[in-house]
């Protein structure tokens, strides 16, 4: 009786594994199934077996509608923009801000720092956890007419922002431009139809969003990285195994080399003639301008201070001749 007793609880037992719920995750990738991002997920989900999770994923070619179904429930996880998820975790949000991390060595030892153990408690902020952090990589400046290869040559030109993220439309105002609203969905439509002069994107969105009609003969691309965009896995932290979240950002961390390879190799396929290489007195115009701008939005409760001083740290790291490293004001 003992043992039939025994085996019965054990078949229960199993029934209830193999019928525990799956944990849903939307995952934004402007191609959808076929995109690199959600080929990356479907790696994620493979490994996240070992860690206890049985991930179910979804595609999103709206970012907005990702973010918004992760808030109601209908996602228990979502890997969306840093700029999109400043709303959930306003510390990590703060990692996209403008000019913060604009080469990809620094970028990779700010994510992997953040991925440390030591780390994990700003990882958390109410039900959600920040599960990895990656990258969608450098945000350019896309411009419908090469001779706009200076700030002060961008006045009065209009430039597409997204309404959401409260930096933008600021900054667009400090270099005495016009901010035009966009969304993804139809940002790219927009500068194609030149209703907007000036796109900021990342190089995945050159093909997806056929921005090579808004740069026609005349555009180009400022290879000046103004930031890089991160990439955000956001979970509810109830619905995954205890410690989950741990071995999730440090086997995303693990995996920024292969996302910087994928970035790169769609670098090289832009064609030559569009990017725009600007003068190193003008690049220094750019550090400094974004470097105020960045200080002013700071003040104005849009950035974590905390992530700011963080991220200035491991700039001056890779590079203690900045000129901002003798600098105590971020």
């Amino acid at each position: 009786m003992i043992i039939k007793n025994t085996l019965i609880g054990l078949a229960l037992f199993g029934c209830a594994i193999s019928t525990q719920a799956k944990q849903t995750v939307c995952v934004f990738d402007p191609v959808g199934k076929s995109g690199d991002a959600f080929a990356l997920a479907k790696d994620y989900a493979l490994e996240a077996k070992k860690w206890g999770a049985d991930i179910d994923l979804r595609a999103y070619v709206d970012e907005r509608v990702a973010a918004e179904d992760l808030k109601v429930g209908q996602c228990d996880g979502a890997i969306i923009s840093g700029l999109r998820g400043r709303q959930f975790n306003k510390y990590v949000g703060s990692l996209d801000a403008i000019g913060a991390l604009t080469d990809l060595k620094t970028a990779i030892l700010a994510y992997q720092l953040l991925s440390k153990p030591q780390a994990a408690k700003s990882m958390l902020n109410g039900p959600y956890e920040i599960a990895g952090l990656g990258t969608i990589g450098p945000a350019y400046l896309f411009v419908a007419d090469r001779s706009i290869n200076t700030l002060a040559k961008a006045a009065g030109k209009k430039i597409g922002v997204f309404a959401y993220d409260e930096a933008q439309p600021k900054l667009v105002a400090q270099v005495g431009a016009q901010a035009v609203s966009v969304d993804v969905t139809n940002a790219g439509a927009k500068f194609n139809n030149h209703q907007i002069d000036i796109v900021p994107a990342p190089i995945v969105a050159y093909k997806p969003f056929e921005l090579y009609k808004g740069l026609g003969d005349k555009g180009g691309i400022v290879k000046f990285p103004l930031t890089q965009i991160s990439a955000n896995f956001i979970i509810r932290k109830d619905k995954f195994p205890e410690g989950f979240g741990q071995k999730s950002r440090e086997w995303v961390a693990g995996q920024l080399g292969r996302t910087f390879n994928i970035i790169a190799k769609y670098e090289k396929e832009i064609p030559e003639k569009y990017w725009m290489n600007i003068p190193p007195e003008e690049q220094l115009n750019y550090m400094k301008m974004m470097r105020e701008a960045r200080i002013s939005l700071t003040k104005a409760g849009i950035y974590d201070p905390k992530m700011m001083n963080f991220l200035k740290k491991v700039r001056c790291k890779q590079n203690p001749n900045s000129f901002e490293c003798a600098l105590n004001d971020e």
